[in-house]
Protein backbone atom coordinates (compact mmCIF):
# COMPACT_ATOMS: atom_id res chain seq x y z
CA UNK A 1 0.00 0.00 0.00
CA UNK A 2 1.53 3.43 -1.15
CA UNK A 3 1.33 6.52 1.30
CA UNK A 4 1.36 10.50 0.07
CA UNK A 5 3.47 12.16 2.14
CA UNK A 6 3.64 15.94 2.80
CA UNK A 7 7.46 17.06 4.63
CA UNK A 8 7.89 20.20 6.11
CA UNK A 9 11.90 20.34 6.49
CA UNK A 10 13.51 23.49 8.32
CA UNK A 11 16.94 24.47 9.05
CA UNK A 12 17.60 27.66 11.44
CA UNK A 13 20.59 28.74 11.85
CA UNK A 14 21.77 31.67 14.21
CA UNK A 15 25.75 32.93 13.66
CA UNK A 16 27.76 34.51 16.78
CA UNK A 17 28.28 37.78 14.40
CA UNK A 18 27.41 39.40 11.33
CA UNK A 19 28.11 37.18 8.42
CA UNK A 20 28.89 38.93 5.04
CA UNK A 21 28.32 35.77 2.92
CA UNK A 22 27.58 32.55 2.69
CA UNK A 23 27.98 29.58 0.25
CA UNK A 24 25.62 26.88 0.89
CA UNK A 25 24.21 22.82 -0.92
CA UNK A 26 21.29 21.37 0.10
CA UNK A 27 20.29 18.20 -0.65
CA UNK A 28 16.77 17.90 0.46
CA UNK A 29 14.21 16.67 -2.38
CA UNK A 30 12.97 13.46 -2.13
CA UNK A 31 13.67 11.43 -5.50
CA UNK A 32 11.74 9.97 -8.04
CA UNK A 33 12.63 6.15 -8.23
CA UNK A 34 10.70 3.28 -9.30
CA UNK A 35 9.25 2.77 -6.06
CA UNK A 36 8.40 6.69 -5.18
CA UNK A 37 7.32 9.52 -6.72
CA UNK A 38 8.31 13.15 -5.94
CA UNK A 39 5.22 14.86 -6.58
CA UNK A 40 6.23 18.27 -5.49
CA UNK A 41 9.49 19.38 -3.73
CA UNK A 42 10.57 23.61 -3.63
CA UNK A 43 13.33 24.84 -1.34
CA UNK A 44 12.43 28.41 0.41
CA UNK A 45 15.02 31.04 1.84
CA UNK A 46 14.07 33.57 4.38
CA UNK A 47 16.92 35.95 2.60
CA UNK A 48 17.89 37.19 -1.20
CA UNK A 49 19.78 34.70 -2.27
CA UNK A 50 21.02 32.99 -5.95
CA UNK A 51 19.81 29.25 -6.34
CA UNK A 52 20.99 27.02 -8.82
CA UNK A 53 19.84 23.71 -9.27
CA UNK A 54 22.12 20.45 -10.41
CA UNK A 55 22.08 16.02 -10.17
CA UNK A 56 25.38 15.40 -8.13
CA UNK A 57 27.32 12.29 -9.47
CA UNK A 58 25.18 9.84 -7.17
CA UNK A 59 21.50 10.79 -8.86
CA UNK A 60 20.85 13.66 -5.67
CA UNK A 61 18.72 16.87 -6.77
CA UNK A 62 20.90 19.38 -5.32
CA UNK A 63 20.47 23.19 -4.47
CA UNK A 64 23.28 25.46 -4.36
CA UNK A 65 22.62 29.21 -3.12
CA UNK A 66 24.66 31.87 -2.41
CA UNK A 67 23.94 34.71 0.37
CA UNK A 68 25.54 37.59 -0.82
CA UNK A 69 23.41 40.05 1.80
CA UNK A 70 25.15 40.52 5.45
CA UNK A 71 23.17 38.55 8.08
CA UNK A 72 22.96 37.34 11.79
CA UNK A 73 20.33 34.26 10.75
CA UNK A 74 19.20 32.13 8.25
CA UNK A 75 15.77 29.85 7.29
CA UNK A 76 16.76 27.07 5.21
CA UNK A 77 13.51 25.45 4.50
CA UNK A 78 12.34 22.34 2.03
CA UNK A 79 8.61 21.89 1.53
CA UNK A 80 7.30 18.61 -0.68
CA UNK A 81 4.65 15.66 -1.45
CA UNK A 82 5.81 12.24 -2.45
CA UNK A 83 4.12 8.97 -3.18
CA UNK A 84 5.78 5.97 -1.53
CA UNK A 85 6.08 2.55 -1.91
CA UNK A 86 4.87 2.74 -5.55
CA UNK A 87 4.63 -0.51 -6.73
CA UNK A 88 6.91 -1.23 -4.08
CA UNK A 89 7.58 -5.16 -3.77
CA UNK A 90 9.62 -5.46 -0.02
CA UNK A 91 11.49 -8.56 -1.20
CA UNK A 92 11.76 -8.61 -4.60
CA UNK A 93 12.01 -11.68 -7.07
CA UNK A 94 15.77 -11.28 -8.08
CA UNK A 95 16.76 -10.82 -4.07
CA UNK A 96 17.30 -14.91 -3.45
CA UNK A 97 18.12 -15.93 -6.71
CA UNK A 98 21.46 -14.28 -7.00
CA UNK A 99 24.25 -16.22 -6.29
CA UNK A 100 27.80 -15.37 -5.08
CA UNK A 101 29.32 -16.43 -8.37
CA UNK A 102 26.69 -14.11 -10.12
CA UNK A 103 27.98 -11.21 -7.77
CA UNK A 104 31.14 -12.02 -8.33
CA UNK A 105 31.35 -11.78 -11.71
CA UNK A 106 34.12 -9.16 -12.77
CA UNK A 107 31.11 -6.80 -14.73
CA UNK A 108 29.19 -5.87 -11.43
CA UNK A 109 32.91 -5.51 -9.14
CA UNK A 110 33.33 -2.80 -12.26
CA UNK A 111 30.17 -1.57 -12.43
CA UNK A 112 29.93 -0.70 -8.52
CA UNK A 113 33.64 -0.57 -7.41
CA UNK A 114 32.70 2.53 -5.78
CA UNK A 115 30.17 0.58 -3.71
CA UNK A 116 32.62 -1.57 -2.52
CA UNK A 117 35.50 0.16 -1.66
CA UNK A 118 36.42 1.70 2.19
CA UNK A 119 35.40 5.89 2.15
CA UNK A 120 35.55 8.34 4.64
CA UNK A 121 32.92 6.96 7.22
CA UNK A 122 33.27 3.11 6.69
CA UNK A 123 37.44 2.64 6.61
CA UNK A 124 38.68 -0.57 6.36
CA UNK A 125 38.91 -2.51 9.21
CA UNK A 126 39.98 -5.87 10.80
CA UNK A 127 37.23 -6.70 12.82
CA UNK A 128 34.70 -5.31 9.92
CA UNK A 129 36.38 -7.62 7.30
CA UNK A 130 36.33 -10.64 9.51
CA UNK A 131 32.72 -9.93 10.15
CA UNK A 132 32.23 -10.06 6.38
CA UNK A 133 34.06 -12.86 5.70
CA UNK A 134 32.86 -14.99 8.37
CA UNK A 135 28.96 -13.80 7.03
CA UNK A 136 29.74 -14.96 3.57
CA UNK A 137 31.31 -18.24 4.09
CA UNK A 138 28.12 -19.22 6.65
CA UNK A 139 25.67 -17.31 4.17
CA UNK A 140 23.83 -19.37 1.56
CA UNK A 141 23.26 -16.51 -1.09
CA UNK A 142 23.92 -12.97 -0.72
CA UNK A 143 20.49 -11.57 0.24
CA UNK A 144 20.95 -13.80 3.26
CA UNK A 145 24.22 -12.34 4.05
CA UNK A 146 22.48 -8.59 3.95
CA UNK A 147 19.88 -10.07 6.83
CA UNK A 148 22.57 -11.33 8.80
CA UNK A 149 24.86 -8.25 8.54
CA UNK A 150 22.16 -5.88 9.44
CA UNK A 151 21.05 -8.22 12.83
CA UNK A 152 25.12 -8.43 13.41
CA UNK A 153 25.14 -4.45 13.53
CA UNK A 154 22.44 -4.64 15.92
CA UNK A 155 24.02 -7.10 18.20
CA UNK A 156 26.69 -5.13 18.97
CA UNK A 157 24.98 -1.02 18.79
CA UNK A 158 22.53 0.07 21.22
CA UNK A 159 20.26 3.22 19.69
CA UNK A 160 21.32 6.20 21.94
CA UNK A 161 20.97 9.76 20.32
CA UNK A 162 23.89 11.93 21.56
CA UNK A 163 26.42 9.11 21.63
CA UNK A 164 27.80 9.98 18.56
CA UNK A 165 28.20 13.48 15.98
CA UNK A 166 27.92 13.37 11.86
CA UNK A 167 31.50 12.70 11.91
CA UNK A 168 31.66 9.60 13.84
CA UNK A 169 32.91 6.68 11.61
CA UNK A 170 32.12 3.10 12.04
CA UNK A 171 35.04 1.74 13.48
CA UNK A 172 34.49 4.76 15.98
CA UNK A 173 30.39 3.70 16.68
CA UNK A 174 31.59 0.27 17.16
CA UNK A 175 33.98 0.88 19.93
CA UNK A 176 31.79 2.80 21.83
CA UNK A 177 28.90 0.19 21.05
CA UNK A 178 25.94 3.30 20.25
CA UNK A 179 25.04 5.37 18.39
CA UNK A 180 21.89 6.64 15.61
CA UNK A 181 20.61 5.02 12.78
CA UNK A 182 23.83 6.76 10.85
CA UNK A 183 26.24 4.62 12.81
CA UNK A 184 23.96 1.81 12.04
CA UNK A 185 24.16 1.95 8.58
CA UNK A 186 27.65 2.70 7.93
CA UNK A 187 28.73 -0.27 9.99
CA UNK A 188 26.60 -2.67 7.78
CA UNK A 189 27.83 -1.00 5.11
CA UNK A 190 31.62 -1.86 6.17
CA UNK A 191 30.58 -5.67 6.95
CA UNK A 192 28.84 -5.98 3.65
CA UNK A 193 31.54 -4.03 1.54
CA UNK A 194 33.76 -6.99 3.68
CA UNK A 195 32.05 -9.40 2.49
CA UNK A 196 32.20 -8.31 -1.71
CA UNK A 197 28.73 -6.85 -1.83
CA UNK A 198 28.15 -3.83 -3.15
CA UNK A 199 26.04 -1.26 -0.62
CA UNK A 200 25.00 1.92 -0.34
CA UNK A 201 24.09 4.90 1.61
CA UNK A 202 20.66 6.12 1.20
CA UNK A 203 19.20 9.62 3.60
CA UNK A 204 15.81 10.47 3.72
CA UNK A 205 13.04 10.57 6.02
CA UNK A 206 10.96 7.83 8.24
CA UNK A 207 7.42 8.55 9.29
CA UNK A 208 7.36 7.66 13.03
CA UNK A 209 4.49 6.08 13.47
CA UNK A 210 3.12 3.11 11.06
CA UNK A 211 -0.57 3.39 11.54
CA UNK A 212 -0.25 7.29 11.26
CA UNK A 213 -4.15 8.80 10.13
CA UNK A 214 -4.53 10.76 7.45
CA UNK A 215 -4.64 14.53 8.07
CA UNK A 216 -2.29 14.00 10.92
CA UNK A 217 0.93 15.45 11.39
CA UNK A 218 3.98 13.54 13.24
CA UNK A 219 7.45 15.37 14.77
CA UNK A 220 9.93 13.53 12.66
CA UNK A 221 13.61 13.72 11.73
CA UNK A 222 16.17 12.55 8.64
CA UNK A 223 16.45 8.78 8.40
CA UNK A 224 19.17 6.89 6.99
CA UNK A 225 19.24 2.90 5.48
CA UNK A 226 21.01 1.34 3.08
CA UNK A 227 20.76 -0.34 -0.51
CA UNK A 228 22.53 -3.59 -1.09
CA UNK A 229 23.15 -4.89 -4.50
CA UNK A 230 22.13 -8.49 -4.76
CA UNK A 231 21.11 -8.49 -8.28
CA UNK A 232 19.04 -5.61 -7.63
CA UNK A 233 19.17 -2.65 -5.54
CA UNK A 234 17.76 -4.39 -2.02
CA UNK A 235 16.59 -1.46 0.56
CA UNK A 236 17.00 -2.55 4.14
CA UNK A 237 16.97 -0.42 7.52
CA UNK A 238 19.71 -1.74 9.81
CA UNK A 239 18.56 0.37 12.44
CA UNK A 240 15.07 -0.80 13.50
CA UNK A 241 14.73 -4.19 11.03
CA UNK A 242 11.60 -2.81 9.68
CA UNK A 243 10.60 -3.13 6.02
CA UNK A 244 11.77 0.41 3.97
CA UNK A 245 7.84 0.32 2.18
CA UNK A 246 5.61 3.37 3.21
CA UNK A 247 7.02 5.53 5.92
CA UNK A 248 10.37 5.70 4.20
CA UNK A 249 11.37 8.70 1.98
CA UNK A 250 14.49 8.51 0.05
CA UNK A 251 16.23 12.09 -0.73
CA UNK A 252 20.38 10.77 -1.37
CA UNK A 253 22.24 8.10 -2.19
CA UNK A 254 26.24 8.13 -2.27
CA UNK A 255 29.27 5.68 -0.25
CA UNK A 256 28.17 7.49 3.33
CA UNK A 257 27.30 10.53 4.75
CA UNK A 258 29.77 12.64 3.00
CA UNK A 259 27.88 12.23 -0.05
CA UNK A 260 24.58 12.86 1.15
CA UNK A 261 24.60 15.65 4.08
CA UNK A 262 21.54 17.29 3.96
CA UNK A 263 22.98 20.66 4.32
CA UNK A 264 26.43 22.26 3.98
CA UNK A 265 28.56 24.84 3.01
CA UNK A 266 31.02 27.60 3.85
CA UNK A 267 30.51 31.25 5.59
CA UNK A 268 32.43 34.64 6.40
CA UNK A 269 31.65 35.66 9.90
CA UNK A 270 30.98 34.84 12.87
CA UNK A 271 33.69 32.04 14.38
CA UNK A 272 30.73 30.15 15.35
CA UNK A 273 27.46 28.85 14.50
CA UNK A 274 23.96 27.48 16.15
CA UNK A 275 21.11 25.22 14.35
CA UNK A 276 18.28 24.36 15.20
CA UNK A 277 15.89 21.41 12.73
CA UNK A 278 12.53 20.77 12.72
CA UNK A 279 10.46 18.06 10.57
CA UNK A 280 7.08 17.51 10.39
CA UNK A 281 5.47 14.59 8.30
CA UNK A 282 1.91 14.83 7.38
CA UNK A 283 0.42 11.42 6.03
CA UNK A 284 -1.95 12.78 3.35
CA UNK A 285 -3.37 9.63 1.73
Amino acid sequence: MSWRLEIDHTTRFRYSGPVAASYNEARLSPQTTPGQFSIDARLELDLPAHVTRYWDYWGTLVHAFEVQVPHTELMVRARSVVETAVGLVPDGPGYADTTWEALDDAAVSDMWCEFLMPSRYVPADAVLAKAGTTIRADASSPDQAVDVAAQWVRDRLSYEPGATTVSTSAVEALARGKGVCQDFVHLALGVLRAASIPARYVSGYLHPHADAPLGGTARGESHAWLEAFVGEWRPVDPTNGSPVAARHVSVARGRDYGDVSPLKGIYAGGPAAESAVTVDLTRLA
